[in-house]
């Protein structure tokens, strides 16, 4: 598909995430004024709030846009998203006969703060890149016995805190948590000192459901994806993971970037999954092309010193994709909610460069990876780590928006703790 021209000029520049083939949903506040939904063009951010309230919008015989996020939107299912696409495209059109009444609802983006675009109603993360588990796998048993025996056979994943989620830009305090370094006769209450990112793309649940659905209903589900940051404390986790999974160590919380790109901005961008080294149950079995050709990059920005692009990657290397998660996540009856989050796993690829983690970066720390001005085996206070992530298309990208983090020192421990 080509470049869809739009009168907003930066729209139709090949650098910008946010070309008209793009319109993703965010929520957005300028100054004191409250937050609202908005769609990124290019620059700015077109304030679909006023158009609904003006009449220029009509999705539905009821407000949806008159509340700071998409949930709303959501519920009225994917007929009213594609109408929804269909009527904002038409505005922004090179050419649109309405030019100048839509001009006056364009904020700049420079000058606005993004906030998070919905409610999360709950939160999954899985660990479905193979190449992340192969590489966990043989740091921590053996290259012959880095997969579990199950996970060739069923995505694995873990129920997250939805509180704990937090849009880009938002600080990140350094856990304290039970920790036991190896040889330590006991356990201590501390600070995290091996605290880490882990690069992952979001699927937002559009669509709510009450039993089991099969691969092709859920992708039907998924209203969009979002780049997320799963932070990991790697030593509360260590000593706390068995027998139950991750807990406290993925608590601290979750980055999301502050744009939904719509599935159907992502429909030229399909990719199979890998080809099977185990033949899949037949109610995982996909129908077509379920991961998308999405860039994926990490910055890490010392708090004094330059950004440098410690990985580079791609979504096309997960092993099972998100309608996959999805469809096991509702098998056991599991209901669903509009505004589920699930978070992929750590995507990384097949060589050093293309890891989605410090853990794997600097192989447990062992060998630490260069940045400018110093190296880095876990992430330091100061730090900012910034995802991001883009389609290619030809002659123009359909992004996510930068994804970023700051990690604040941990809080002195209060005296009932000591």
């Amino acid at each position: 598909m080509p470049l869809m021209k739009s009168w907003v000029e930066s729209a139709n520049l090949a650098s910008t995430d946010f070309p008209l083939n793009n319109l993703p949903c965010g929520v957005f506040s300028v100054a004191d004024d409250a937050p609202r939904c908005g769609v990124a063009i290019g620059d700015f951010i077109l304030d679909v709030a006023a158009l609904e309230a003006e009449g220029l919008l009509s999705l539905a015989d009821h407000p949806v846009f008159d509340v700071p996020f998409w949930n709303e939107f959501m519920e009225l299912g994917s007929e009213a998203w594609a109408d929804f696409r269909t009527q904002v495209t038409a505005m922004l059109a090179e050419g649109a006969s309405k030019r100048w009444i839509v001009e006056d609802h364009l904020v700049p983006r420079a000058g606005a703060t993004l906030h998070l675009p919905f409610l999360i109603s709950e939160y999954t993360d899985f660990y479905a890149g193979r190449n992340h588990a192969f590489n966990v796998g043989s740091m921590f048993r053996d290259p012959e016995n880095a997969l579990p025996p199950n996970w060739l056979h069923i995505p694995i994943g873990y129920n997250g805190r939805a509180s704990s989620v937090v849009v880009s830009g938002t600080d990140v305090r350094r856990p304290l948590g039970q920790l036991k370094p190896p040889g330590a006769d006991v356990p201590y209450f501390g600070p995290s000192k091996r605290f880490d990112f882990e690069l992952e793309m979001g699927a937002v649940v559009g669509r709510g459901s009450d039993g089991p659905v099969s691969v092709a209903e859920a992708d039907a589900m998924i209203f969009g994806y979002v780049l997320l940051n799963d932070w990991s404390a790697r030593d509360i986790q260590a000593w706390e993971y068995q027998p139950l999974g991750p807990f406290q160590a993925k608590a601290t919380a979750t980055t999301i970037s502050p744009w939904i790109v719509m599935k159907a901005a992502l429909e030229p961008f399909r990719v199979p999954t890998p080809a099977r080294e185990v033949p899949l149950l037949p109610y995982l079995r996909e129908p077509g092309p379920m991961l998308y050709d999405i860039a994926l990059e990490v910055g890490l920005t010392p708090e004094a010193g330059a950004e440098t692009v410690i990985t580079r990657t791609n979504y096309a290397q997960m092993y099972y994709s998100a309608p996959q998660q999805l469809c096991h996540h509702t098998s056991s009856g599991c209901a669903m909610n509009i505004g589920d989050l699930l978070g992929s796993g750590t995507i990384s690829g097949p060589i050093r460069e293309s890891r989605g983690s410090l853990l794997e970066l600097s192989w447990g720390g062992k060998e630490p990876l260069p940045i400018t001005g110093g190296s880095r085996s876990f992430i330091e206070d100061g730090d900012t780590i910034t995802l991001r992530g883009h389609a290619a298309g030809d002659g123009y990208r359909i992004g996510f928006g930068d994804c970023a983090g700051r990690l604040l020192a941990a809080k002195d421990l209060p005296d009932w703790a000591k």
